[in-house]
């Protein structure tokens, strides 16, 4: 491996675990920490934070690791044979796939719903409660993806 693809690795690799770890505290103590707020309070928290989220330092976290991985799978593809090319690409689509596909997929559509429940209507916790649900499972793949590709782009520095 060149010095050019070991420095971009190393960010990937970087970019992949801070992802990772933004997802896991939703995961570990954002999520259920406002579930366990009256539903109206949760979903107005919530809301608020997906406003806020869309911000440059988490945009350029999640976005640049993304151009980093596409980098690396250019990379990969020319290294193709080497021993790290599999553990490169590997690494770099289960990045991309687990934590920028599933997020513009399924994330950002749950989001959006949420964002224009009225948090006084009477089915709002029912909402909430499946809002909850749905988005807590695909972040747990969301958080999971990004950890093991970083393990995998450490593999591929070994290499």
């Amino acid at each position: 491996m060149g010095s050019v693809v070991a420095v971009l690795t190393v960010a990937g690799l970087l970019g992949s675990a801070l992802m990772a770890g933004v997802f896991y505290a939703f995961s570990a103590f954002v999520m259920p920490g406002l579930a366990r707020l009256p539903a109206p309070r949760g979903i107005a928290a919530m809301q608020s934070m997906n406003i806020t989220a869309v911000r440059p330092a988490l945009m350029l976290a999640m976005f640049g690791t993304a151009a980093l991985c596409v980098a690396l799978i250019v990379c990969a593809v020319r290294g193709w044979g080497s021993g790290y090319a599999g553990w490169l690409l590997g690494g770099a689509l289960l990045y991309l796939v687990g934590a920028v596909v599933l997020t513009i997929a399924f994330h950002v559509p749950l989001n959006d719903s949420l964002a224009v429940l009225d948090p006084a209507s009477a089915d709002a916790a029912g909402v909430w409660n499946a809002y909850l649900a749905r988005w807590g499972a695909g972040n747990q793949v969301r958080w999971i993806a990004p950890l093991a590709g970083s393990g995998l782009l450490a593999v591929a520095l070994l290499r």
